[in-house]
């Protein structure tokens, strides 16, 4: 089994290849809830004449950000895939800024979880975009980082 298997869940998050690639980091856990960050970086930026971090890496971020608020609410780490992500992007965010993101697990059935998220730059109360967003609980599974 991989150091990633058994690791805990805040250092899962940061472990993924994705996230590390994009430099999220985790802010804050807890149950049912999570805060990440991903930083301004040059090559995150859509219009170079903006400075503005493109729409994919806000998606990555929330999507990411929400998986972790999934894994928090659930007594055992179990597989996860995000079924539906519906992001409204309510402006662009601030020119060479990072984006801190929330999400929040408000309920989970046998198989699906749902989760709301919102993300922002420079102020929590100006948001460049919320979120709602269902994922999978692959219950059935063995539980992530349990010996076979």
């Amino acid at each position: 089994m991989s150091d990633f298997d058994n690791a805990p869940l805040n250092l899962k998050m940061n472990m993924s290849p994705h996230a590390a690639a994009l430099g999220m980091d985790l802010v804050s856990i807890e149950k049912g809830r999570g805060i990440m960050s991903v930083p301004w970086r040059e090559e995150f930026v859509g219009d170079p004449e903006s400075g503005v971090i493109a729409s994919g890496v806000v998606t990555a971020l929330i999507d990411h950000t929400c998986g972790l608020a999934i894994n928090s609410a659930m007594d055992e780490m179990v597989p996860i895939a995000t079924l539906d992500l519906r992001i409204d992007y309510l402006r662009p965010a601030a020119p060479r800024t990072g984006l801190t993101a929330e999400a929040h697990a408000y309920r989970l059935t046998r198989t699906v979880g749902f989760v709301r998220a919102e993300a922002w730059d420079v102020e929590r109360g100006d948001l460049v975009a919320t979120a709602q967003a269902a994922f999978m609980l692959n219950t059935r599974a063995q539980p992530l980082g349990a010996k076979s």
